[in-house]
């Protein structure tokens, strides 16, 4: 395959699993919103916040502007859905607790890798790119909880960065070692979300400190 194809291809893998990431971000933004009792318009913003504001800021910071999601209206066009279908079937969707929380599982293990991915075709450090992969998978979603009011869940104990972290460190391992980016996206989002699922399905936390702190 010639070089041109094999970039046309890897760009294309990689904008496919930012939209499906997307989309699964943009529910559970849109969902906290229902169920705080926000009007439509929170639950837009929320979905959109979620589901591009990790990219957003992934991008800004390696440099790669305008951002992706001012430049395809792909972008914006599917949380926009997401956000429109989940208020609209709220009671569905809430009562799909564990399909959200996999959305959101899926999400997490998607952007992880192709914000890594993204910051070392900009030129990143390996090390660099696999935080850069963290930034984009945690980053819509803390701007959502702050929206919205209540502690980020990556603060919460639950074991949600980690496994975000570590599958990006994955992927860019790979991809440094000339693996092939089926093998390299396979390996860093399954390794975070076989984790993060294992994580929700045990009750496995991060480890939290002993006593009371004093001042």
């Amino acid at each position: 395959m010639a070089e041109n194809e094999m970039a046309v291809e890897f760009g294309s893998l990689l904008v496919a699993a930012d939209l499906v990431g997307i989309f699964a971000f943009a529910v559970s933004g849109a969902l906290l919103a229902v169920r705080r009792h926000f009007d439509l318009f929170a639950a837009l913003v929320l979905a959109l916040v979620t589901g591009l504001g990790g990219g957003f800021l992934r991008d800004v910071l390696i440099g790669a502007v305008p951002p992706a999601a001012l430049q395809d209206w792909r972008y914006l066009l599917v949380p926009v859905v997401a956000g429109l279908v989940t208020f609209v079937h709220h009671p569905l969707v809430g009562r799909l607790e564990r399909v959200v929380d996999l959305f959101d599982a899926m999400g997490l293990a998607l952007f992880c890798v192709t914000g890594a991915l993204k910051a070392l075709a900009f030129g990143l450090e390996p090390v660099a790119a696999a935080v850069m992969g963290l930034v984009t998978g945690i980053g819509g979603g803390m701007m959502r909880d702050v929206l919205a009011g209540r502690v980020p869940v990556v603060f919460s104990g639950v074991l949600y960065g980690t496994p975000a972290l570590f599958g990006a460190g994955i992927s860019v391992a790979l991809h440094e070692w000339g693996q092939p980016l089926w093998l390299v996206l396979a390996a860093g989002a399954g390794t975070c979300l076989v984790w993060r699922l294992l994580a929700m399905r045990w009750g496995w936390n991060a480890p939290l400190p002993r006593g009371n702190a004093t001042a």
